[in-house]
């Protein structure tokens, strides 16, 4: 058996390769948010509320795997810093929804994108068939991410 038939090492290897590559992106590219320093799950949760413009509070504490009050307290922090706003629900005013307000939008369309350029130029410096290699790599990761959720589904829910 290769070190990579283990599916231990794998693991191991896959975590510190996807952590050298959020590293060097990091530093080729600046922070996880342009401006002003967020932790980690303010990040998440701007994140999440870039791709569901509108997510529910309660929804993006049950995507993010976070207590409600904890989101709300993300919440009440990114409003505090101009970079969320709550929009009431039209069908329900008690549900708030959340978005990106348009200057936070903007800033983070542009620091996405110089990142994202960044690995694109890192990318493009490889041999065609190792670009190929890493294309079919990204639904594998997307499968495994799928299935630690469905683990920790099991262990939240149990």
């Amino acid at each position: 058996m290769t070190d990579l038939d283990d599916p231990v090492e794998l693991a191991e290897r896959l975590v510190d390769g996807m952590g050298a590559v959020r590293r060097s992106v990091r530093r080729v590219a600046g922070p996880a948010w342009p401006g002003t320093p967020l932790t980690g799950s303010q990040v998440e949760l701007v994140r999440l509320v870039r791709r569901q413009p509108g997510v529910s509070v309660a929804a993006a504490a049950a995507e993010l795997r976070l207590a409600a009050n904890t989101v709300s307290t993300l919440v009440r922090q990114l409003t505090d810093a101009e970079i969320l706003v709550r929009v009431a629900d039209p069908d329900d005013r008690r549900v708030a929804r959340l978005r990106l307000t348009d200057t936070a939008s903007r800033r983070l369309h542009a620091w996405r994108d110089e990142r994202h350029q960044r690995l694109a130029d890192a990318i493009a410096t490889l041999p065609a068939d190792r670009r190929r290699t890493l294309r079919k790599a990204v639904p594998v990761l997307s499968e495994v991410a799928d299935l630690l959720q469905d683990k920790g589904d099991e262990v939240i829910h149990g």
